[in-house]
Order: structure tokens, then C-alpha cells, then sequence
């Protein structure tokens, strides 16, 4: 029987998901993020500093955790993203989806005949699902187009209308970069756009993951209606922990400057 998707069930059952993300390239620390606790964890091949390659290897290592493996692709090329299923990838999130037409296209590519395009290949797929791979994926893998730019709002009801998205996933700096135009803290426009985004996607009974600068922003957009958040990825987790172990030793003769990081996440 085919591996479970164990992110579809929390959500089903309506149980918050908490989602690691890795921007380091390195199957190392995808199985140590992937026993952190993490529900899931996303592979950043659009941000992250990785090719297929190191992303196939970390596929690999999370193969070895109880977290289930995500990716997010570079961008809508049903190519990559058929070839990212193969590899074992569990959920695709997608970027930059901004019409019904481009989430169509990305979920065709996450589903096979009749209800989609994914070429035959499953590869890595059947080792990590199993043997009844083809025949439960797609009911099994998850399509998760990225909503982050103003027509994305605007068409949100259209989109979310696309047969066969499983959950939607809020970049909120993109979205703040198509609406106030800048991602400082002030951010009114596409803050309003994000509840706009959460009340569309509630009455469709669609999920909504978001990412998030660190555990109190995902604390926060949880309690906002998100079902799947991310608290930051591994490069952010990895500095502001070796500058506090740095103040902690150095105490007044630490640097006064913290190392810089995305507000609100990416």
C-alpha cells in the first residue's frame, strides 16, 4: 500500500502543520531538520542555493524521517516538476500562480491520465510510495500553487475553482512587493489581501499555508486561519542561533548589528 501523505491527513483532520525549509543544500541537514519535529519539509530549489541534484539527495535523506518531503519548484515548468515528482517529492508548491489558467497547468502536471498530463516515470516515486504508486498518486501528492501577486488576488474565487488544488501557500513578501510595493514592516495593502486570500479559501474549504519570519509570526498566522506554517528556513534558524551563542559569550562586546534577515519570511 502506498505510503500515506500525513500532511493531507493533519489537514483533514484540522490539525496545524508545521513545515521546515531548506535553503541549504545539503541532504546532511535535511535529516536533521526532517527529525526536528517538523510535519513536513520543503525543499527550496526557486530561493535555495541547490540544483536537482543536491535536491534528489535530500529527497533521499527526509526518505529516512517521519516528515514528509516537499518542494518548491523554480517555477511553472511542468518538465521540472514532473521530474521532482519522480524523484519523491510528495507536495509541489509552485510560484507566482496568478490565473486559473496557470493553476490549471500546474496541477495537470501533478496529476496522471485521465485527470492530467504527468508523463509515466515514477522512479524514486515507487521506491519512497511504494508499489501502488501510480495508481493512489494522484489522490496521494499534493499540488500547492503559490498565491503572491495582486491579479493572484484578485482572481482568487477563479483559482481556487481549479479542480485538484490541495492546499494554496501565501508568499507574503512577494505579495507586499505587488501591493505596497516594498516589504518593510508596513504593509496594510497586502495584509488586507491575505484575509482576503484566508476568507476565499475558507469558504471553498481549501487550505492555506503561509511562510513566516520565525515561531511567533507562525504562532500568529495560524491563530489567523492558516493551516500549514513555516517558521523560517535553515539558514535563518542557523545565524540568529550562532549570533545569540555569540552575545552569549561576548556579552557587551558582541557586534551591535544582528545579521540581516526577510521580514515575514519569503
Amino acid at each position: 500500500m502506498m505510503r500515506e501523505n500525513l500532511v493531507k491527513n493533519r489537514l483533514a483532520a484540522g490539525e496545524v502543520v508545521v513545515n521546515g525549509w531548506l535553503s541549504i543544500g545539503s541532504s546532511y541537514s535535511a535529516e536533521g531538520i526532517g527529525h526536528s519535529g517538523a510535519h513536513s519539509v520543503t525543499v527550496d530549489l526557486q530561493h535555495g542555493m541547490m540544483g536537482f541534484q543536491e535536491a534528489l539527495h535530500m529527497l533521499q535523506a527526509l526518505s529516512a524521517t517521519p516528515a514528509v518531503p516537499l518542494v518548491r519548484v523554480p517555477d511553472l515548468d511542468p518538465a521540472k516538476i514532473m521530474h521532482l515528482l519522480d524523484a519523491g517529492a510528495y507536495g509541489i508548491i509552485c510560484p507566482m500562480i496568478s490565473t486559473p489558467e496557470e493553476a490549471a497547468t500546474f496541477v495537470a502536471a501533478c496529476r496522471y491520465p485521465p485527470h492530467g498530463n504527468r508523463s509515466f516515470g515514477p522512479s524514486r516515486g515507487l521506491l519512497y510510495g511504494g508499489k501502488d504508486y501510480v495508481a493512489l498518486a494522484n489522490e496521494t501528492v499534493m499540488a500547492i500553487p503559490m498565491i503572491e501577486t495582486a491579479e493572484a488576488v484578485d482572481r482568487i474565487d477563479d483559482i481556487l475553482e481549479v479542480d485538484g488544488i490541495d492546499m494554496i501557500y501565501v508568499g507574503p513578501n512577494d505579495l507586499a512587493f505587488s501591493i505596497d510595493g516594498h516589504v518593510g514592516s508596513s504593509r496594510p495593502g497586502s495584509e488586507a489581501a491575505i484575509t482576503k486570500v484566508l476568507d476565499a479559501a475558507r469558504r471553498k474549504g481549501v487550505p492555506v499555508g503561509i511562510f513566516c519570519a520565525d515561531a511567533e509570526d507562525a504562532r500568529a498566522r495560524h491563530a489567523q486561519g492558516c493551516a500549514l506554517v513555516t517558521p523560517g528556513n535553515d539558514f535563518g534558524h542557523l545565524t540568529r542561533s550562532m549570533s545569540g551563542a555569540v552575545g552569549a559569550v561576548l556579552g557587551d562586546r558582541a557586534p551591535a548589528t544582528p545579521p540581516a534577515k526577510a521580514a515575514h519570511g519569503y
